[in-house]
C-alpha cells in the first residue's frame, strides 16, 4: 500500500519552478516546518462544590448516569443507594436500601462498589461490592442486581452472589468494581488485612486475595473467566488478572486510552500509584512501593513491575492513598491525560504529568485542603473530575484563574510541516527517508521524513547517531490497512530538548488532531494506541541517540525517492548538504559506515536477528537506558558483552530453569519468550500490543541455531 503512494508521486516540481522533473541536488528552504514553542502545561486547580451542595452520609462512590437521561448514583458505606440529578436541587431518591445483607463493623467495611453494566439500557444489570457475614466469617461478594426501570430502583428479590471471599480480618477489602474497555468486570481486593500479609497472599497466584480480579458476566450464569487471564489454564486462580497488592482500595480505567490505574494503599512507610497491565505482579509483601519491605534490605525484586509514581509517609503528603481517574476533560487543559490520587489524611491531591524536557513521569501536588477527608472520585462523561469525602460533601476540580496562552498547534495541517489544505502531503522541506530495519508497531505501514530550519545541518556522533540542530523536525505516518491512523512528529524545542507528539487522524482522512495524552482507537483493521508524550522519550531517549531511525547504520541503503531516483540515503543527503563535515569519510561514506543487514535480506540469521533486537529493545537495553537489568542489545555490542547469557534478573516468567538466551531452545529463553508475551511481560513495551511475526520467528530461529552462548 505504502508502494502505492509512492509511485504515484514518481515525480514533484521542483521547488522554485512549475514544471515536473527529477528533484535536484539542493536542499528546499523550510519557513515553516520548524519546531514550534511548547505546549502549555501549567495546571492550577481549584475545587468547588459540585451536585448543588448536596451532601450524603459516609459515601463510598459517586457514579455518572448510566443512561444518557439518567441518574446519577451515590453508594453508603452503610448500604444505601441514592441517586439525584445535577442541577435539580429537589431532594436525592432512595434506589435500594441493602443494609441488612452487609456487615459494617470496621471502616473498611460495607457496600464498597458499584459499576452498571454495558449493556445496561437492555440488560439492567447492576453489579454491587460489599462486605457480608457468612455465619460467623466475614466475607467480601460480588452480586449482580436488577433494575427494571433504568435505574430508578434496584430489585433486591434479584440480588444473586456471583463471587464470594473469605476476609481474615475486617481490613485491607479494597471492593471497588468497574467494567473495563473490554467489556470484563474488572474487582480489586486487598491481601486480608493485618499487617504485613501474614499469610504472603499478595504473592500468592492460588487465593484471591491482594490481586485484581476479571470476570465475564456477560452470560446467564455468575460468571466464566476470560480465555486470556494469566491462570486461566492454570497456575493460578483462574480470575485472577494482576497480583501483588496490598490494598488497592480506588482505581480507574483512563476512557481515552484504557489503562488502569492503581492506587495500592501502603503499610507504613510508601504509598504507590500502579499502572496495572494482564499478567502484571506489582510486588506486595516483597517490596512495598519501589522498596524492599521483607527483607528490608536485598529481596527479591525479579519479574516485579514498580510503581508509576510514590510518596512517603512522614513527606505531609499523607499515609493512605486514593486512586483516582485520569483527567480528560477540558477546563484544566494542563491536566489532560494526567492520572490523579489524593491521600485519605492531608487531603492533597496529585497529579502524575509528564515532565517537558525529560519526557519522566513527574508527581505534582496540586491542591492540598487537610479539611477534607477524601475517599473516591467520580468522572464525568466530559472527562471532568469530581471528589467525594466521608464528611459526606461533594466537589468538583475546577481551573483556578485563567489558563495560559498556548499557540501549539492543534491539528496536523497548521503545523507548518504538511500542506494546510492537504495534511495527506508533507511540505518540500520535509525529506523523505527510510530505515534497514523497522521498529515494529503493529503490523502499521509508515512513511517517515525529517527538516532542519534553514542553514542548519547535522553532526554524525561516534556511533552512528544523526545530532540534528535546534529547530528540526522528524515525522512519522502510521497506515493500519487502508487508514492514516497518526502522524507523529519528534521536534527539537530551542531549549534543545526533544519532545514527542501525536495526531490522530479523523475518521474521514481529511485532518489529523492533536493528543494531550495517550489514547487509544479502534479502527477498520484493529485497536491503535497512542503512545502519551512521556512514553515518546522513553524509547527517545538520551542514551539512544533520540531519533532512532536517523543514524548512518539505518539510512547506509538505496531508497526510491517519490520523484523516481533510487539512490543510497547517505549519499543523497551528502549532496544536499544536510551534513556539516563530509570529509571524514569513515563517518557518511556508504562505503565506509557499516549498514543494518535488513531483516529480510541474505545476511546471516545471527546478523538479522541481532539487528531486530537492536532496532526494538536496544534504546532500553544499553548502558544508561531504561530497561531492566544489564542488557546491551545494540548491534554493535559484541555477544560476549551483551549480558544475554546467564539466568534473568527480573524475573523467569514461570519457566523452571529459563536463561535469558539458552541455547537451541528458545522455549526456554527469557528474551524470546517476552517477544511473545501478550500481557504485562512483553517487549517492546510501549504502544504494542500484538508480536512481531517476524522478528520473533528470526530471533527463535537464532536461539535454535546456537550451540552456545559465549
Amino acid at each position: 500500500m505504502i508502494l502505492t503512494l509512492l509511485a504515484a508521486c514518481a515525480s514533484v516540481a521542483v521547488p522554485g519552478t512549475d514544471s515536473e522533473a527529477p528533484y535536484v541536488d539542493t536542499r528546499p528552504a523550510n519557513p515553516t516546518c520548524l519546531a514550534p514553542d511548547r505546549p502549555q502545561t501549567e495546571a492550577s486547580v481549584a475545587l468547588e462544590p459540585a451536585f448543588d451542595g448536596r451532601v450524603f452520609s459516609r459515601p463510598t462512590g459517586v457514579y455518572p448516569p448510566p443512561t444518557p437521561e439518567g441518574w446519577w448514583t451515590t453508594i453508603q458505606q452503610k448500604g444505601r443507594i441514592y441517586r439525584f440529578k445535577d442541577g435539580d436541587p429537589t431532594a436525592a431518591v432512595l434506589v435500594a436500601d441493602l443494609s441488612t445483607y452487609i456487615e459494617v463493623a470496621s471502616s473498611e467495611e460495607g457496600l464498597l462498589g458499584l459499576a452498571y453494566a454495558p449493556d445496561f439500557v437492555d440488560s439492567g444489570r447492576v453489579y454491587l461490592s460489599y462486605t457480608a457475614l457468612d455465619g460467623a466469617q466475614l466475607v467480601s461478594r460480588i452480586a449482580r442486581v436488577l433494575s427494571h426501570d433504568g435505574g430508578l430502583t434496584f430489585d433486591l428479590d434479584s440480588l444473586e452472589v456471583l463471587l464470594q471471599i473469605d476476609q481474615p480480618y475486617a481490613n485491607h477489602n479494597g471492593g471497588n468494581l468497574a467494567f473495563g474497555p473490554d467489556g470484563y468486570l474488572y474487582a480489586g481486593y486487598g491481601d486480608g488485612g493485618s499487617a504485613g500479609d501474614p499469610n504472603s497472599n499478595g504473592q500468592n497466584p492460588d487465593v484471591l486475595l491482594g490481586k485484581m480480579l476479571r470476570l465475564d458476566v456477560s452470560g446467564p450464569g455468575a460468571y466464566t473467566i476470560p480465555a486470556d487471564n494469566p491462570f486461566a489454564a492454570g497456575g493460578g486462580a483462574p480470575e485472577v488478572y494482576a497480583w501483588g497488592l496490598r490494598n488497592p482500595w480506588r482505581w480507574a480505567f483512563d476512557p481515552a486510552s484504557g489503562e488502569l490505574w492503581v492506587g495500592d494503599v501502603g503499610q507504613n512507610a510508601w504509598e504507590e500509584l500502579d499502572r496495572v497491565e494482564r499478567g502484571g505482579n506489582y510486588g506486595w509483601n516483597t517490596m512495598e512501593g519501589a522498596h524492599c519491605f521483607k527483607p528490608v534490605v536485598g529481596c527479591d525484586t525479579a519479574g516485579l513491575v514498580l510503581p508509576v509514581a510514590e510518596y512517603a509517609h512522614g513527606a505531609g503528603e499523607g499515609a493512605s492513598i486514593v486512586g483516582g481517574p485520569v483527567y480528560r476533560g477540558s477546563a484544566i487543559p494542563g491536566l489532560v491525560g494526567a492520572p490523579l490520587f489524593a491521600d485519605v489524611y492531608t487531603g492533597v491531591i496529585s497529579a502524575v504529568t509528564t515532565d517537558p524536557l525529560s519526557g519522566a513521569w513527574v508527581t505534582e501536588a496540586i491542591l492540598t485542603d487537610p479539611t477534607l477527608n477524601i475517599v473516591s472520585f467520580a468522572q464525568d462523561a466530559a472527562g471532568e473530575v469530581y471528589v467525594v469525602t466521608y464528611a459526606g460533601t461533594l466537589w468538583k476540580l475546577v481551573p483556578a484563574g485563567e489558563p495560559g496562552v498556548d499557540t501549539f498547534p492543534t491539528t496536523l495541517s497548521a503545523t507548518g510541516c504538511f500542506h494546510a489544505d492537504d495534511p495527506t502531503e508533507p511540505v518540500d522541506a520535509l525529506l523523505p527517508y527510510d530505515v534497514n530495519v523497522a521498529l515494529w508497531s503493529d503490523g502499521a505501514d509508515k512513511r517517515r521524513w525529517f527538516a532542519l530550519p534553514d542553514g542548519g545541518t547535522v553532526t554524525v556522533g561516534a556511533t552512528g547517531d544523526l545530532d540534528l540542530p535546534v529547530g528540526s523536525v522528524v515525522a512519522k505516518e502510521f497506515w493500519l490497512g487502508d487508514e492514516r491512523v497518526e502522524t507523529r512528529l519528534l521536534v527539537r524545542h530551542d531549549d534543545g530538548y526533544w519532545a514527542g507528539y501525536s495526531y490522530q487522524w479523523n475518521d474521514a482522512g481529511t485532518d489529523a488532531a492533536l493528543l494531550p495524552a495517550g489514547a487509544t482507537h479502534d479502527w477498520a483493521a484493529g485497536t491503535w494506541t497512542y503512545p502519551s508524550r512521556a512514553q515518546c522519550l522513553q524509547c527517545h531517549s538520551e542514551p539512544s541517540g533520540r531519533t532512532l531511525g536517523l543514524t548512518t547504520a539505518q539510512l547506509n541503503g538505496d531508497y526510491a525517492y517519490p520523484w523516481g531516483e533510487t539512490v543510497n540515503q547517505l549519499d543523497r543527503l551528502g549532496r544536499i548538504g544536510v551534513f556539516a563535515d563530509t570529509t571524514d569519510p569513515t563517518a557518511v561514506d556508504p562505503a565506509q559506515v557499516a549498514a543494518l543487514p535488513r531483516v529480510d535480506g541474505d545476511a546471516p540469521v545471527a546478523d538479522r536477528a541481532r539487528a531486530w533486537l537492536d532496532v526494538n529493545c536496544a534504546h532500553c537495553h544499553q548502558p544508561g537506558g531504561g530497561g531492566l537489568g544489564a542488557l546491551d542489545l545494540r548491534y554493535a555490542t559484541p555477544m560476549a558483552d551483551a549480558g544475554l547469557c546467564g539466568a534473568p534478573e527480573n524475573g523467569d516468567l514461570g519457566v523452571p530453569g529459563a536463561l535469558i538466551v539458552s541455547p537451541g531452545r528458545p522455549e526456554a529463553s527469557v528474551l524470546s519468550l517476552r517477544l511473545h508475551a501478550t500481557d504485562a511481560n512483553r517487549m517492546p513495551a510501549v504502544a504494542t500490543h500484538t508480536p512481531d511475526p517476524v522478528g520473533t520467528a528470526l530471533v527463535d530461529a537464532w536461539i535454535t541455531g546456537m550451540e552456545a552462548c559465549p
